[in-house]
């Protein structure tokens, strides 16, 4: 399923079915159908039969996804394909997040905003806490992540949020991150292909992102790569005492 696509599901059952996985990230399809459905008989084939056909058809209009272990997922269309390369006697692998990955994703954005270098990766992080969800499509947003891993642990990512508004539907918001440890590699130029080539897969038109004037390495790596600067809000962080620019930048697909 894209995520430029509307939720249209038919099916009052169905539709709570694909809200409780959706809202929940990853779920065994025995647990939900006990959480969503607690009156039906355990073990009625009857029962069995009907919530099996309706993560049937799910599953088949592109909704969920189902792992071999049962695990529920929301499909999201996207190139599975892992990219792997060594850089300075490290082993990085690209490759597209999935819910296992939100504790390392919002400890490397937890990491860097430590260093004040990237505000706004601040709130998504705090997003992902409150939920405890990193994937999402539904009627008001949905967003896509990308990781960098090394020996499995999360040491960058990618973020893609894509507002479900058909006035912004050509445009996607993207927040970027590497480690320091792991930075001047070429982790985060991979990264952020991955992320841009999916946005170009989705139809998007426009992505852009915002980062305090005091991070000039994210301004510059930015620049390099094609983005523009769109505006300057002034004075519009404050950390302690000091007031910091906000630079809005953009990059048209």
């Amino acid at each position: 399923m894209a995520l430029t696509e509307p939720i249209a599901i038919e099916g009052d059952e169905r539709e709570q079915i694909y809200a409780y996985v959706e809202t929940h990230g990853a779920v065994d399809r025995d647990r939900a159908r006990e959480a969503l459905f607690p009156e039906d008989p355990p073990g009625d084939p009857q029962y069995t039969r009907a919530f099996r056909h309706n993560v049937a058809i799910l599953k088949r209009d592109g909704y969920l996804e189902e792992d071999d272990d049962g695990t529920l997922r929301i499909a999201i269309d996207v190139d599975d394909e892992r990219e792997e390369f060594s850089t300075e006697d490290v082993d990085v692998t690209i490759r597209p997040a999935r819910q296992e990955d939100l504790s390392g994703i919002v400890g490397a954005m937890r990491r860097l905003v430590e260093g004040m270098t990237y505000i706004e990766a601040e709130t998504v992080a705090d997003e992902l806490d409150h939920e405890n969800v990193l994937l999402r499509h539904n009627e008001f947003e949905s967003r896509m992540f990308f990781v960098a891993t090394v020996d499995d642990e999360v040491v960058g990512w990618a973020h893609l949020h894509v507002p479900n508004l058909e006035k912004l539907s050509h445009t996607a918001e993207l927040t970027v991150g590497v480690l320091e440890e792991y930075r001047g590699m070429g982790i985060g130029n991979e990264l952020l292909d991955r992320a841009l080539e999916w946005v170009r897969s989705q139809g998007h038109e426009k992505v852009y992102q915002s980062v305090p004037s005091t991070n000039e390495a994210a301004i510059e790596f930015f620049e390099g790569r094609g983005w523009v600067v769109e505006a300057v809000r002034e004075d519009h962080y404050k950390l302690e005492d000091e007031y910091i620019d906000e630079v809005m930048m953009a990059i048209e697909l």
